[in-house]
Order: structure tokens, then C-alpha cells, then sequence
């Protein structure tokens, strides 16, 4: 017999009959709905062709499994043609035209975010953050002037990069991050 449960669905906000413990939607509707919606990239990046497949190893492929170059054009692909080839584990987005990335490695204790990571997660609302693939980091994605990249090992893990290097995209969006690109603030990097 189904329980009934005052919990509210994470996508409609309607109430739940719980079937299953640890449920979070009222229907498979609403879950199918939420993921599409969490997995949405922002319309800039999705549209443009910066899109390579990755190996294990974090390799950047081209969708017919030869290496790629974060550097050549030529090897890379739409996000459709990315996600459909099954070459390597994942689709990665190559970094340039205007689209630049914060990097913050080992940036939580437990679940909780350190406070310097924190500090330019604020400084950086409404753009696309989503977490790494080891679940200790997170990709702040924002529009950000094509330049050298920076590397911070001062007790915080930081790397910005705006052209010459791909990201490997989890499509795990951090919290309620925006499905939309700002200017990136670099300023809480200089504390």
C-alpha cells in the first residue's frame, strides 16, 4: 500500500503519494521533466559547434574516436553529435568565443562548500554552475574575454581558462545554478 506523505514534488511542487522511500517526484512525468530541465545547457554554449567526446582519462576525442585538439576547430562537433556518439565516457565543451570557465577543485567539506569557493560562487549569481565529475569541484561557466589562464594553488584549488582548453561536462547543475551565461567576476581570485 502506497503511503501518503506531505512532501512536495521537486519538480511541480504538487503534493506526493509515496510508492518508493527517498522518492522526489509525484509522477515519472515530473522526473523525466526535472532531469531535461537540470540537464539544459545555456542556448550560447549549446548552440555553438565546441563539443568533443572525452576517454577515461580525460582525453578530448572527436565523435569518431580519434584524439581531438582543444585547439583545431576541426575536431570538434555539435552537443547533439557529442551526445549521441558513444565514443569515450562523456562530452566535454572547448573553451573560447567568449566562454571562459572557473575551475574550483576540492572546494566542499562534506556537503558544504569551503568558504573561499563560496565567496566566488556569490560574486558570480545567475550563470551556469554545474559539479565536476569527482562531486569535490564544481565548473562556474560565464562569458569571459578570450586570455592567458590562471592557476591558484594557495591553499584553494582555482584554474580559470577562457580559450584553449575543454571542460569535461557532468550536466550535474549546482543547486539552482542559472541555465544562463553573466560576465564572470574574477575579483574574489585576488583575496
Amino acid at each position: 500500500m502506497a503511503e501518503t506523505s506531505s512532501k512536495a514534488c521537486a519538480y511541480c511542487g504538487g503534493g506526493m503519494l509515496l510508492v518508493r522511500a527517498g522518492s522526489r517526484f509525484c509522477s515519472q512525468k515530473c522526473g523525466t521533466y526535472y532531469r531535461r530541465k537540470r540537464n539544459k545547457l545555456p542556448a550560447r554554449m549549446a548552440a555553438g559547434r565546441r563539443f568533443v567526446r572525452y576517454s577515461a582519462q580525460k582525453v578530448p576525442l572527436t565523435v569518431g574516436g580519434r584524439a581531438a585538439s582543444s585547439t583545431n576547430p576541426a575536431s570538434w562537433t555539435t552537443l547533439d553529435k557529442a551526445r549521441r556518439a558513444r565514443v569515450g565516457v562523456g562530452v566535454g565543451y572547448v573553451l573560447g568565443d567568449g566562454i571562459g570557465c572557473i575551475d574550483l577543485d576540492d572546494c566542499f567539506t562534506g556537503d558544504e562548500l569551503k568558504p573561499w569557493a563560496a565567496e566566488i560562487i556569490a560574486a558570480n549569481p545567475d550563470t551556469f554552475t554545474e559539479v565536476s565529475m569527482s562531486g569535490r569541484g564544481l565548473h562556474v561557466f560565464g562569458l569571459l574575454p578570450e586570455g592567458a589562464g590562471r592557476v591558484i594553488r594557495d591553499g584553494r584549488k582555482i584554474e580559470v581558462y577562457s580559450v584553449g582548453r575543454y571542460i569535461a561536462l557532468t550536466g550535474r547543475r549546482f543547486g539552482d545554478a542559472a541555465a544562463t551565461l553573466r560576465p564572470l567576476n574574477l575579483d574574489p581570485l585576488d583575496r
